[in-house]
């Protein structure tokens, strides 16, 4: 057992306990915002967009050829930030790699600048792996909860963290703004929900986080399914128990979370133990929803689902790419965006 006392002071907070110097400053952390939350300080912040991008290059090839699907040479991206915009964000950080960074600036900052402040974190490999030896032949960083990792220092307020190249919906930047500007603290997070017969691909079967709230709208469990579609008898997914119907109206997770500073702290506590675990492990990769599993199941505090009726679409497989663009295409003529996002 250990004992502890809380000291408030003009709003400093104290601790001495026997626990280590990470959850010491995680409950620093926690305390700080709970303190600026009564004081409405946290409501003053704008939230930052955070957004993986570091495996762009990779998938594309280059950052030149990086696909655009809107009427002025628009990249699915472009639009999640046009959204975020209007929805009220004021920082938007990339995760990218160093290795194409003036590439990629030379192509987002002439459009943002003077439109929202811009940002920069460079994911790598041995980023916080704290000298541990990283297995011979690993090239590719540890996931996207080190990509947020990354992000320490750069992203000191509320921030919501979004996939590249999916296209998430007005209404989706809109919930999240509102949970971050009012709801969000270092007990609270969130995940965006989505139906799930608004998220599947005609061209293949997809994998999603099917997730399951109480009463209050907090998460309980997310069962990856890897293999969903559509058949004769409606939307199934297959795993070794064979063929299970899922309802269209199950709400999916698809990887847009908002946080607050406090989880990037929780990030690095997790890394180190996710190291000793599985850091030789070739191809192991720290994802998002095993720290917020964690965060959960220790009791720090609770993951609302933040429901949603936007329409999801990305490039899951080549032949995705039409309809995209005719989804896009149709959003530009029913004056949800404008011709050109930028002029």
């Amino acid at each position: 057992m250990y004992h502890e006392k809380l000291i408030y002071k003009f709003g400093s907070v104290k601790l001495w306990n026997e626990r280590s110097y990470n959850e010491i400053c995680y409950q620093q952390q926690c305390l700080l915002a709970n303190w600026l939350a009564k004081t409405n300080k946290t409501k003053q912040m704008k939230p930052t967009l955070v957004i993986l991008a570091a495996g762009m290059a990779s998938r594309y090839g280059s950052m030149k050829q990086i696909q655009s699907f809107g009427p002025s040479g628009e990249t699915i991206m472009d639009y999640s930030i046009y959204d975020a915009i209007k929805a009220g964000f004021g920082k938007v950080v990339f995760i990218i790699r160093a290795d194409f960074a003036d590439q990629f600036k030379q192509i987002f900052e002439p459009k943002l600048k003077g439109k929202i402040e811009t940002d920069y974190v460079y994911q790598h490999l041995l980023s916080f792996t704290e000298g541990k030896s990283v297995p011979s032949g690993r090239e590719k960083p540890w996931g996207t909860a080190h990509a947020v990792l990354c992000c320490k220092g750069k992203v000191n307020e509320p921030f919501a963290v979004i996939n590249a190249d999916d296209y998430y919906g007005v209404d989706a930047f809109f919930k999240a703004a509102d949970f971050l500007k009012n709801q969000c603290n270092e007990s609270t997070y969130a995940l965006v929900g989505y139906e799930l017969q608004k998220t599947l691909s005609e061209n293949g079967s997809v994998s999603r986080g099917v997730c399951t709230a109480d009463l209050n709208h907090n998460l309980t469990n997310i069962s990856e399914r890897t293999k969903i579609y559509r058949s004769e008898v409606g939307i199934v997914f297959e795993d070794e128990n064979g063929i299970t119907p899922l309802p269209a109206s199950s709400i999916v997770s698809m990887n847009y979370f908002c946080f607050s500073p406090g989880f990037i702290q929780l990030c690095e506590e997790m890394f180190q133990l996710f190291l000793a675990e599985k850091g030789q492990e070739l191809k192991s990769e720290f994802f998002i929803p095993y720290v917020a599993n964690l965060f959960i199941e220790s009791g720090k505090g609770v993951l609302k689902v933040l429901p949603t009726n936007s329409q999801w679409f990305g490039v899951t497989y080549k032949e995705d790419a039409p309809g995209v663009q005719s989804a896009i295409t149709a959003l530009v003529e029913n004056a949800i965006y404008p011709r050109s996002l930028w002029d």
